[in-house]
């Protein structure tokens, strides 16, 4: 789709970057939207579309369990196709199923067009990071990378801020039709700005490796989001036990294919393994947060997803204005020492969320919500940097595929893990329902539900240091590493 041609005549080098970066920023915005406007309209559309209770989380799962299994095979088609290309092809998929996501008249309709929307939303984040490589050199990757964080949390802000609003005030139908036209606009500029500078290569998709990891993480998220709801019986057994089978099918399958879906040649770059496994286990740890504190503020405090909305924003403000100090940071002084400071700063944030009670001051919710922003802030700039430097150059589009993979499979695991944990105090269901938004607890019970939430608390708490542990062990492997790359591959 874009060619050098395309490029505005009379732009210096340095402004087509920063042009060419606001234009990703625009990609990774509307895509970071979707993943948190949704979750303040879910009780709406339970009730509009009459969707079950353990249905209508699939709302959200099924459009982050599409971008996981497909992030890598879409970054593969950047490598072969043009990186730019399936980028903008991206906001296309991306613009008809969000059109179509507001036109959905049933459960079945729902859920199939926020599938269609995470095709689109996978080729954009999945391709965003190989195309601020090959447009930035490595040693201004960490301050870019820093910019495209600011992309996601003004996208996640607008996500609460809108979805509140809508909610309240709209038909929740406008959550997605607002997609449209900025998505629209986007590619017109993207068409514009973006020029082609991979050299495509010839690769193969891993048909076999798409189907199994995606039974196998279908099959062992049902069993958790039915359990998180419902009582364990034999269909639960069954979907969870299959689910594991075609996991270990998948990973037997990798080592045979000869081009797999999760490039093993990349494992054996030092530090890869560790960034692409921090990635996953921060994604574990710190995406439950956001329905853990919902779930709070909503079902024990009883405030309105507008209200709630609102107290969760100062988060994503810092987290923004942080993460390109910390990337300018990263330049300076390489990955590690930024992105393990921000997972610990994370895990702080969590501590003090788990001392929160049915009586605390809302400001403390406001604060804490400071830190962890600050904590994210520091560790997704650094941590992308990482991954995209240790990279080969033919391998960036697979890279930034594999590390939204990663970073996607703990982010579908966490809300089922949160529930699982957060409902020991009170009965699933009960906890389930607070999660979408369709009950509230009286003071007693709101005392003892915020109990079980401090112990999910601690969960992600755990998860944040398996990833800070994860972080730290890269020090010499990425000193090791940058010191053996040659120059043209960076």
């Amino acid at each position: 789709m874009s060619s050098p041609e395309a490029v505005p005549s009379g732009l210096g080098r340095d402004s087509r970057r920063w042009l060419a970066l606001a234009v990703v920023m625009t990609g990774i915005v509307i895509v970071a939207i979707d993943t948190t406007i949704v979750v303040l309209a879910l009780p709406e559309i339970q009730r509009r579309l009459h969707v079950g209770l353990a249905s209508v989380i699939w709302v959200v799962i099924g459009y982050l369990l599409v971008v996981t299994i497909l992030s890598t095979q879409v970054g593969k088609l950047g490598d072969m196709f043009g990186r730019v290309r399936m980028y903008e092809a991206g906001f296309v998929v991306f613009v008809l199923g969000s059109a179509l996501c507001a036109l959905a008249w049933n459960e079945a309709a729902i859920v199939s067009f926020r599938v269609l929307q995470g095709v689109g939303g996978a080729l954009i984040s999945a391709n965003s990071g190989a195309v601020v490589a090959d447009t930035f050199p490595t040693e201004e990757r960490g301050k870019a990378f820093g910019f495209t964080t600011i992309g996601w949390n003004l996208g996640a802000v607008a996500g609460i801020v809108l979805g509140g609003l809508i909610v309240t005030y709209t038909s929740w139908r406008w959550i997605f039709w607002i997609n449209v036209p900025i998505g629209v606009v986007a590619l017109i500029v993207a068409l514009k700005v973006l020029v082609e500078r991979g050299n495509p290569e010839r690769r193969s998709i891993d048909y076999v490796g798409i189907v199994l990891l995606g039974a196998g993480l279908f099959g062992v998220l049902w069993a958790m989001t039915t359990l998180a709801s419902e009582p364990f019986d034999s269909t639960v057994l069954g979907y969870g036990l299959g689910g594991i089978v075609c996991l270990a099918a998948f990973v037997l399958v990798e080592h045979l294919q000869p081009e797999p879906m999760l490039d093993l040649a990349l494992f054996k770059v030092p530090t890869m393994s560790s960034s692409l496994l921090a990635s996953a286990f921060q994604g574990l740890g710190s995406f439950a947060v956001l329905f853990l504190v919902i779930m709070y503020l909503q079902g024990a405090r009883g405030l309105s997803p507008l209200h709630a909305s609102l107290l969760l924003v100062p988060g994503y403000l810092v987290g923004g204005a942080i993460a390109p100090l910390a990337g300018r940071l990263t330049d300076r002084i390489g990955p590690v020492a930024p992105a393990t400071a921000g997972l610990a700063v994370q895990a702080v944030s969590l501590a003090l969320y788990a001392q929160l009670t049915i009586s605390s001051g809302l400001w403390a919710v406001f604060a804490i919500s400071v830190i962890n922003g600050v904590g994210s802030g520091f560790f997704w700039p650094a941590n992308t940097s990482a991954v995209m430097k240790a990279a080969p150059a033919r391998f960036f589009g697979i890279a930034s595929g594999m590390l939204r993979t990663f970073g996607n499979i703990g982010m579908v695991f966490s809300f089922s893990v949160a529930i699982l944990v957060a409902s020991r105090t009170i009965s699933r269901h009960v906890a389930f329902a607070i999660f979408v938004g369709t009950k509230t607890l009286q003071h007693s019970a709101g005392a003892a539900f915020t109990t079980g939430i401090h112990a999910a608390f601690y969960a992600s708490m755990g998860f944040l240091a398996i990833a800070a542990v994860l972080s730290a062990s890269r020090h010499r492997g990425f000193r090791k590493a940058m010191a053996e790359i040659p120059p043209t591959q960076t």
